[in-house]
């Protein structure tokens, strides 16, 4: 196992760890866990560049590196965004886009694993690549709220600190219809691409 493959799969534990420092309630726990959840997405979220950028840098590009890159990322953000659901962090509104995030997801790896029987490997397009990082921006913001919700209410004077707050939760709901969109299309236009793999007879 080489270490970009270590980082690809990294996203996986660090995912259940800013899970687990969201769980307990702000009332029992130490006031920067908020902080540290956002700080741990965010080394998180990190790796997803910076495992490819170093496997091209060291020659250990793999067909295994390009395929768990695509799941781990899935992992990590249909993880997350399940959690700020059940944790009430997102609003209930929000269970229909998550349900279409999570379908198309679903469907590709599923696609992604017929290709993989075939001998084929499909690695990341581009709109799928955009995907992901506003996926990842969504889940910054609301990470970023619930941070500043719980740990710097001493710090930000009220006025201020009530209306950041309103700004990071409305800019998370707007990119997360974005992300939504973007999901969707972006499945479109992969299924467009490989729907071969699925309909061709078996030889």
């Amino acid at each position: 196992m080489n270490l970009p493959n270590l980082l690809t799969l990294s996203r996986i534990p660090l995912m259940l760890l800013v899970i687990a420092l969201l769980y307990p309630s702000s009332e029992s726990t130490y006031q920067w866990v908020r902080t540290s959840a956002l700080l741990l997405f965010l080394f998180a979220a990190l790796t997803d560049w910076l495992d490819g950028w170093l496997a091209r840098k060291i020659g250990q590009v793999s067909e295994f590196g390009k395929f768990m890159d695509a799941l781990s990322d899935k992992v990590l953000t249909l993880g997350m965004f399940i959690s700020l659901l059940v944790l009430d962090e997102i609003g209930k509104w929000a269970l229909f886009p998550v349900l279409l995030i999570l379908s198309r997801e679903l469907l590709i790896t599923g696609l992604r694993l017929v290709a993989s029987a075939k001998g084929k490997i499909l690695a990341a397009e581009k709109v799928g690549k955009l995907k992901t990082v506003i996926q990842l921006s969504c889940i910054c913001l609301f990470l970023g709220k619930i941070a500043l919700e719980d740990d710097f209410g001493e710090i930000i004077a009220e006025p201020l600190h009530q209306d950041l707050i309103q700004f990071l939760l409305l800019s998370g709901r707007v990119t997360l219809i974005i992300a939504t969109v973007i999901t969707v299309l972006s499945g479109i236009v992969y299924l467009s691409k490989y729907w071969n793999l699925l309909i061709e007879d078996n030889e």
